[in-house]
């Protein structure tokens, strides 16, 4: 399909770079729909703390809270393949990160099936961050949770401190506990932990929009030593440009559905196009 529609697009300004020799599947979405079911307490008002106080000193009846479901993926269908790098962009609720989650093995689908070569590594999921203990220590707490020996955690702690760039303005942030950082430091620390190894299927939720230039070039230059590797990488960003950088296919998903499957500077342009109107 990917060949038809490159035969169907004139040619562009810039030239399309050569497509990598990819490998076998590693993850196959089939018809995958997914539903959340958001609780909401019924008549006007009722959730207030005014109203529960109310009620308790009345003793009256509490309503029975409403249910109310929200279609967030449907009937999604791809194939993804190793050493294959894929965009996922569209608007805010659009269901990209549901599909990554439930991609992950966090989220069950309520119908089709997805599967996956090897245990897909959502980005921060396997790192056991703790706001108490320090960044060094929560290294060294990512990377056993990730099958690393202590012996391997704690060797690699002063690359990982490094590559995140937390200490670059010459405070030493890795012996700080982690709620004394920001929320990008946080993400890159994150980034960094998940970056240490090498994963059949990384999927990548924002982090590469936080920190600074330097930060993205050694993020973008690490998931494409994945994908050389035989890694396959799911990237969200809402940053076009950085899918553009990294991504040579692109998924477009807007109200849970794909909208379209392609090559990366088709989709996107496509996708700013629909977001100018």
């Amino acid at each position: 399909m990917a060949e038809l529609m490159e035969e169907q697009i004139a040619p562009q300004t810039e030239p399309a770079r050569p497509r990598r020799a990819l490998g076998a599947p590693s993850v196959i979405v089939d018809n995958v729909h997914i539903t959340y079911k958001i609780t909401g307490a019924g008549g006007t008002m009722n959730h207030t703390p005014v109203m529960a106080l109310k009620r308790i000193m009345t003793k009256s009846e509490t309503r029975r809270p409403t249910l109310r479901e929200v279609k967030a993926v449907k009937g999604v269908s791809f194939v993804a393949y190793q050493g294959e790098a894929i965009g996922l962009i569209g608007s805010n609720g659009s269901g990209k990160s549901t599909l990554l989650r439930a991609v992950a093995g966090l989220l069950p689908a309520d119908s089709g099936a997805i599967y996956t070569m090897g245990q897909p590594s959502l980005l921060g999921a396997n790192a056991a961050l703790l706001p108490d203990l320090s960044g060094e220590q929560n290294v060294v707490l990512g990377l056993l949770a990730m099958g690393m020996s202590r012996a391997q955690a704690e060797e690699m702690v002063p690359s990982v401190i490094e590559f995140s760039g937390i200490n670059e303005h010459g405070e030493n942030f890795g012996e700080l506990p982690m709620n004394t950082y920001s929320t990008g430091m946080s993400a890159r620390l994150r980034f960094a932990i998940a970056a240490a190894k090498t994963h059949d299927v990384l999927l990548v939720d924002e982090a590469l929009a936080t920190g600074d230039a330097r930060f993205r070039r050694r993020s973008e230059d690490r998931v494409r030593e994945l994908l050389a590797e035989a890694g396959t990488v799911f990237l969200v960003s809402h940053t076009i440009a950085t899918i553009r950088d990294v991504c040579e296919r692109s998924i477009w998903l807007e109200r849970g559905v794909i909208r379209m499957d392609g090559p990366t500077q088709e989709v996107a342009d496509a996708y700013e196009a629909f977001m100018a109107r």
